[in-house]
């Protein structure tokens, strides 16, 4: 029988399927143990499960000295120095796939909701500002017909592309390897150089991972080459972008409007874009569907044992 430490509870059944083979301990805060909790209990575990939030270093790493896997209960593993755990000999697993369509779900609603100006309204209403229906009023971007920049076209950028063709828009894409001809005709896609994509777009939406190459992909510079009156959304990681920077375009009207459910600090998020009312800012809750979260935990789970029988686990990435 093994040790588990698992940072934060998990929906579903997931932390009663380890327990019914190997010894688990269950962080109960919903946001995790956080770095000096997982330090204090990490040392005789044999697996991890950890929140995209929690981070695992050389040094966490070295207080692990009987650890032989990290389960992180996400896709992106940029939280993980995976060198780090292949030197050690420690296996890390991911989440894909059972998220996707969740997360694109939410990454159009982020869309519709930014280019429509609906949480904008809800608030105008709540507050007692609306005062009637005026034909000045509330005017936001034409989603149905517009074009729609894809940054990255991998699972969940695909099925952003998917979603598109209800609204008849016209999709681009870019990533650093152009995508198979019979995925750019089963999308309709149409593949263009980053720049190129961020002049032509209507509505940019990032949904590429944090690698070296996406860390502060819109920046500064390349937000001022956004077509003006853009529409901006993320549910990529926070440090993909530049956040003041898209706050400024935000305030003085160059970008139209943002949807952000992810922030390079979370929690916190930068002072200059909670300013924006034309910003539609939402709690990393892309997956948050409950049949989405328990597939992600019942994954972990699976490692988990997979690891600790000897096996070898599904979505091994270290």
């Amino acid at each position: 029988m093994g040790k588990v430490l698992v940072s934060a509870p998990l929906p579903g059944p997931a932390v009663e399927v380890m327990r019914a083979a190997h010894e688990v301990v269950v962080g109960a805060d919903p946001i995790g143990l956080g770095r000096e909790g997982i330090l204090a209990r990490v040392g005789p575990c044999d697996a991890l499960v950890t929140l995209v939030t929690d981070r695992v270093d050389e040094a966490l790493l070295a207080a692990a000295t009987r650890l032989r896997l990290v389960a992180n209960c996400a896709v992106g593993v940029d939280n993980i120095d995976l060198a780090a755990c292949r030197r050690r000999g420690v296996a890390v697993t991911n989440t894909p796939d059972v998220l996707t369509e969740a997360t694109a779900d939410a990454t159009f609603a982020l869309l519709l909701d930014a280019c429509r100006r609906v949480s904008e309204g809800d608030r105008a209403v709540r507050a007692g500002r609306w005062r009637g229906w005026a034909p000045t009023e509330w005017l936001g971007v034409r989603v149905t017909g517009a074009t729609l920049g894809i940054v990255g076209l991998g699972r969940i950028g695909r099925a952003v592309a998917a979603r598109a063709r209800g609204f008849s828009m016209r999709v681009l894409y870019t990533q650093r390897s152009r995508a198979p001809g019979e995925v750019e005709r089963a999308l309709a896609a149409e593949y263009a150089p980053l720049g190129e994509l961020l002049a032509r777009s209507d509505i940019v939406a990032l949904c590429c991972p944090l690698n070296e190459d996406s860390r502060g992909l819109l920046s500064r510079e390349r937000i001022a080459g956004l077509k003006p009156g853009a529409v901006v959304v993320s549910a990529a990681r926070g440090a993909c972008l530049d956040e003041v920077a898209l706050a400024e375009a935000l305030a003085d009207g160059r970008v139209a409007a943002a949807g952000l459910d992810v922030f390079a600090r979370e929690p916190a998020v930068a002072p200059e874009l909670l300013a924006c009312e034309n910003a539609v800012l939402t709690p990393h809750l892309g997956s948050a569907d409950r049949p989405t979260r328990e597939a992600m935990a019942s994954l972990c789970a699976d490692a988990v044992l997979a690891v600790l029988a000897g096996e070898e686990p599904r979505f091994r990435v270290a």
